[in-house]
């Protein structure tokens, strides 16, 4: 017969190895995104500047600029993961995308027509 004290050691065993899964799961991830930025740095000019923004349920904008003023998105699941990649990647993470940062940014044709198709009547969404 099971008593108390070993039911509570084998909910606290479970509890440990689903810890370890999920840490495991988001140690892939924080990987992944770190090989991800360091590709958009090197594929942009060989370095990039970055900035962080909480988006919702937990989640986290990777806003990233390259030398060459080309920019993208990524999202990390936790700030903590965003902060982990950021760090290992080697790029710099400004406080705010304004100023400088923002000034680093080159648009082209593209996003040109599509602010200008959505706020003025231009070409429809695609």
């Amino acid at each position: 017969m099971l008593c108390m004290a070993d039911t509570q050691q084998a909910e606290e065993q479970v509890e440990a190895a689903a810890g370890t899964a999920a840490d495991k799961r988001a140690g892939r991830r924080t990987a992944s995104l770190t090989k991800q930025i360091r590709a958009f740095a090197e594929s942009h000019g060989g370095s990039a500047e970055g900035q962080l923004a909480h988006i919702g349920r937990g989640r986290v904008r990777i806003a990233l600029v390259g030398a060459n003023g080309e920019w993208g998105n990524l999202v990390a699941d936790s700030l903590d993961s965003a902060k982990d990649a950021a760090t290992a990647s080697g790029i710099t993470l400004q406080d705010d995308f304004d100023g400088d940062l923002a000034a680093k940014v080159r648009t082209g044709r593209y996003e040109w027509s599509r602010m200008a198709g959505i706020q003025v009547g231009g070409p429809a969404n695609a």
